[in-house]
């Protein structure tokens, strides 16, 4: 969808074919990698980025931020390059809080934060030129107005839809059982959370609280899976920028080695997982464990290697620390002196 999207802005061919702008919708639980994935699409693309929370915006009149205020985020991102701006991609993150508050019943009282936000967004998601104000805040009339077109900004959003499942659970449940391919039919009770988002449709985020309008706007639909423990573990140690090679280069610069045991690793990412954080709550955890040590290290000349064991993660006990002649510190004797 990224690619059809700029691949559409490059032809740049005026015919008798318009080609439409694929806006996307990315559903997942918190801490599954949503913002991080829009991220890491606008640094491969090179294209301005920025993200918006979507729970602090309120429709023009109203005591919030004005949408204009995301469009002049990407523009400061951008270096107020304009046209730059008018190629970036915004992420809309928490769309979900912005449903209607009685799902697919149109509120009597108005409700400022929900649809009047929801329509707010429909113009400068669909394609329009935006009279943005260059120092934020809200518009006046006696002041000066950036102009972008948002007709080819990418717009992604994100959030977790939590309920979400039950309602297409019941909306399968009226047939007997779901096929899928290579599998023997199981009844919808069965189906994981995953494969109950692989059902979703433009009814049931309707039927949650969006408007028509903008489930219009995002036609791709796409569901991030929750992170599993593996995959949590993975997280910690893998990427370049990992939690764990970002603590030990601190450690490092203490000339401390530090040292997380597979256990201590593995029980982080089942705490992560139980507390339902995903890959946020991993550096949470990492640094409640760490934060006494790192206050202690640098007073200890004496220290060459932190390790962290599943005893510090599951219990909070101090980390073995072992001097310049490999024995460790008696944390009870030092206590007690």
């Amino acid at each position: 969808a990224v690619y059809n999207h700029y691949k559409r802005i490059q032809t740049g061919i005026a015919d008798d074919v318009e080609l439409g702008k694929a806006n996307i919708l990315l559903i997942g639980p918190t801490g599954c990698g949503k913002t991080l994935l829009a991220q890491t699409l606008a640094k491969i693309l090179d294209v301005p980025f920025t993200i918006a929370d979507a729970t602090t915006l309120t429709e023009a009149g109203y005591v919030g931020e004005d949408v204009e205020n995301i469009l002049l985020a990407l523009i400061q991102n951008a270096d107020y390059d304009t046209a730059r701006a008018e190629r970036g991609i915004i992420y809309i993150d928490e769309i979900d809080k912005i449903a209607r508050k009685s799902g697919d019943n149109p509120s009597i009282t108005r409700d400022v934060s929900g649809e009047g936000v929801q329509q707010a967004l429909l113009k400068i998601i669909e394609g329009t030129v935006a009279n943005v104000p260059p120092q934020g805040g809200r518009k006046h009339p006696h002041q000066d107005f950036l102009r972008l077109n948002t007709a080819n900004i990418l717009f992604i959003c994100g959030g977790a839809f939590e309920g979400l499942e039950k309602l297409i659970e019941e909306r399968a449940a009226d047939r007997r059982a779901v096929g899928f391919k290579g599998e023997r039919e199981r009844s919808v009770s069965d189906l994981k959370w995953s494969e109950l988002m692989r059902l979703v449709t433009a009814d049931d985020l309707l039927k949650y609280g969006l408007i028509p309008e903008f489930v219009g706007r995002m036609p791709i639909i796409v569901s991030v899976d929750p992170l599993d423990v593996e995959m949590l573990v993975q997280i910690l140690i893998e990427p370049k920028n990992s939690i764990v090679k970002q603590y030990q280069r601190l450690f490092s610069l203490d000339k401390v080695e530090l040292e997380f045991t597979p256990e201590a690793m593995q029980i982080a990412a089942e705490e992560a997982l139980r507390l339902r954080t995903g890959a946020r709550g991993l550096r949470t955890i990492i640094e409640e464990v760490l934060l006494d040590v790192m206050y202690e290290i640098p007073s200890r000349k004496d220290v060459t290697k932190c390790i962290i064991d599943a005893d510090t993660i599951r219990h909070r006990s101090k980390p073995i620390l072992l001097t310049q002649t490999e024995r460790p510190v008696d944390w009870a004797k030092e206590q007690t002196a």
